[in-house]
């Protein structure tokens, strides 16, 4: 999305789309790059846009992404892959830490072109977090997991120093990691505020967004492959949660919510399904508009599995989610959803200056923008 469309005129951008499918973020405590701006604008009408599908120069799959502005994208995938633009993807630096080739990276949080932190998953020391200053020309380890029964999924940050990382249950408890120093240390927080976990149930690592943030204490937490998709929520940075039972559907391994986000700390927008291609996903996104406390099945969803969910910068009410089988946008806060464009991705990301990336599968990284025609799935 180009610079100074705000989310309202996105909206009539992707809505407006030709061949579009009929579908029944105090001086040192900042907020990520990627953090929702203050809402503001008037619409514009009779725009048109697409994906623009970048050349990532990798067949890596980018599961995790970070947006910074219109010209610098970060991203993180599988292989140990970490890539970095400043030139609006003309170009892709491989900025990979060394000897990562073995680790898959499934979410990034960057505070801007050199700075950022990145989540590699997997059990036992699959699981480690890594950090930069300089761009991804050096890295350092700053979290291995050493205990076998821990898996991490999803990390995000409230501001530069603050941040938390997220554990698949150990012991029956969702485990929390923790960091005050914009990812130097970590330390896992104590327990006794995480009530049980059920039976089966664990984060998907499939978005960098079953773990999200807004504002500086609120934090949202999302789950499946038990009988009940939930979300938890926590209003003092992961000390003490909540959980509520989401209208996604469970009750099986490849079920539940995959992604999440929040404009504020009350109204978010929850989504997945069955990530099985040939299951079906008949109620694949929800909302809330208090804080998680409820959630409301979207009366129009998206027709099928989604993994990532994004609110449009400047926007009260629209919203892009994105799959393998498309992009849907909603205008009237994720109540209800249309398919705009049949590519392939599995995350999505605006920054401030209201640019938005996604990325996916096969080296995918692609930045909205105006007057183009939707990518319409090409690879």
């Amino acid at each position: 999305m180009s610079v100074g469309l705000c989310g309202a005129a996105f909206a009539a951008t992707v809505l407006a789309a030709p061949g579009s499918a009929q579908a029944a973020p105090t001086a040192d405590v900042q907020a990520p790059a990627h953090a929702q701006a203050p809402a503001h604008a008037q619409a514009s009408t009779g725009q048109r846009g697409g994906w623009d599908v970048k050349d990532s120069g990798t067949d890596a799959r980018f599961r995790g992404l970070a947006a910074v502005s219109r010209d610098t994208a970060w991203a993180a995938g599988s292989k140990g892959t970490v890539l970095r633009t400043t030139d609006g993807g003309a170009s892709w630096r491989d900025v990979s830490p060394p000897g990562a080739a073995e680790l898959e990276f499934r979410d990034i949080e960057a505070f801007d072109g050199r700075r950022a932190v990145v989540l590699a998953i997997g059990e036992g020391e699959a699981s480690r977090v890594f950090r930069t200053a300089d761009g991804g020309a050096t890295w350092t380890e700053s979290f291995r997991n050493t205990d076998p029964k821990a898996f991490y999924d999803c990390m995000t940050f409230f501001d530069r120093r603050h941040g938390l990382a997220m554990s698949d249950p150990v012991d029956g408890k969702y485990r929390i990691l923790s960091t005050g120093d914009g990812g130097r240390s970590w330390k896992v927080l104590p327990s006794d505020g995480m009530p049980a976990a059920q039976a089966g149930e664990a984060g998907f690592a499939a978005s960098g967004q079953c773990l999200v943030s807004s504002g500086p204490r609120d934090v949202w937490l999302a789950t499946g492959g038990a009988p009940r998709g939930r979300v938890l929520h926590s209003a003092d940075r992961g000390r003490t949660w909540q959980a509520t039972d989401a209208p996604i559907p469970a009750g099986d391994p490849a079920r539940g919510v995959f992604g999440l986000a929040f404009r504020d700390r009350t109204h978010g927008i929850a989504v997945g399904g069955d990530y099985r291609a040939d299951q079906p996903s008949p109620k694949a996104a929800a909302t809330t508009g208090d804080g998680g406390r409820t959630w409301t099945p979207s009366a129009q969803p998206p027709p099928a599995y989604r993994s990532g969910v994004t609110w449009l910068p400047g926007s009260r009410t629209t919203a892009l989610a994105v799959g393998p089988t498309g992009t849907d946008v909603s205008a009237d806060g994720g109540r209800s959803w249309r398919t705009v464009d049949t590519g392939s991705y599995d995350t999505v990301d605006c920054a401030r200056d209201r640019s938005c990336w996604a990325s996916g599968e096969k080296g995918r990284i692609a930045r909205w923008e105006r007057g183009r025609q939707p990518d319409a799935g090409r690879n």
